[in-house]
């Protein structure tokens, strides 16, 4: 073989093979055993209808730690009770976009409360620095939801978003409300690290407060989720799974980070496959963990 030909060999070989060992190394997930797998599709053709529900929504203000919460409250049009949902923004505050989100789980058929914490405070969207006080008025949020009159669960799930998702596991834990007042917690895409924590612990570390993490939680994230998000929260739910607490990660094929909230002019068919996926998955997960008030 020719000296000159051989650089040019390796080189091609290089190129055939790098896509099969990094689908060794990263398998996507195939046949009965995985998360996405459906028997009654498969063997008796059902496809599972999701719940419909118009929404119907106005703002409330509830009592907070330091002063007065705006809130958006979500619920199936009409009369009748839901179960309740405590819904929280993340860095992009509570926009026109994320509001949508909330509307979409309502219409699963939940009463959902989604404070404004920003503007409460006058916070303009983006936040770099994370501020602590402000927990207080997201956890008071929890009470204001649970005294709804539409509301037919005795406890709350959590669901969250971006930073939201610190914001819930600190109402979960440090304030103590899982199990008592907090049944489940759902998160898409979370930060699973203290925002003011240093960048070494930003990539390959998670908050503490998930190893105190012990009612059932379902994450989802997409597969090009950014690397120092997704590895904080891929290394504290197999740390929940290896405890043998309830905790699933769902990691979408083919989309990124923020696949619920991509506006038009840039969303994609694999966005909305996973946005309305999850909305289904996180449904009937929160149906299952949430249990009906006494009458």
């Amino acid at each position: 073989m020719s000296v000159a030909l051989r650089p040019l060999l390796l080189l091609a070989a290089s190129l055939f093979l790098a896509p099969v060992l990094a689908a060794e190394n990263n398998p996507m997930p195939v046949g009965g055993q995985s998360w996405w797998w459906d028997d009654d599709f498969w063997s008796r053709g059902q496809i599972a209808a999701p719940a419909n529900h118009a929404v119907d929504t106005r703002w409330i203000d509830y009592a907070g730690a330091s002063g007065s919460i705006p809130a958006l409250v979500a619920r199936p049009a009409g009369k009748g009770k839901y179960p309740a949902v405590l819904y929280i923004h993340g860095r992009r505050g509570l926009d026109d976009f994320i509001q949508l989100q909330v509307k979409r789980i309502a219409a699963r058929g939940f009463v959902v409360l989604a404070p404004d914490i920003y503007r409460a405070h006058f916070i303009p969207p983006m936040p770099v620095e994370h501020d602590y006080a402000l927990e207080a008025d997201a956890d008071k949020g929890i009470d204001a939801l649970l005294a709804l009159p539409d509301v037919s669960t005795r406890q709350a799930c959590l669901a969250s978003h971006t930073r939201g998702g610190y914001f819930a596991l600190k109402l979960a834990v440090s304030f103590q409300r899982q199990d008592r007042d907090i049944a489940c917690y759902v998160g898409w895409y979370p930060h699973m690290q203290d925002p003011n924590a240093p960048e070494a612990l930003q990539v390959y570390s998670y908050a503490r407060e998930a190893d105190e993490l012990r009612i059932p939680t379902l994450i989802f994230i997409g597969e090009e989720e950014q690397y120092q998000r997704r590895r904080g929260i891929e290394t504290a739910v197999a740390n929940m799974e290896k405890t043998g607490r309830p905790a699933r990660l769902i990691v979408y094929p083919g989309v990124g980070r923020g696949f619920d909230f991509r506006p038009p002019n840039v969303r994609t068919f694999a966005d909305d496959l996973a946005s309305k996926d999850a909305l289904q998955r996180a449904a009937v997960f929160i149906q299952n963990s949430l249990v009906p008030a006494k009458k």
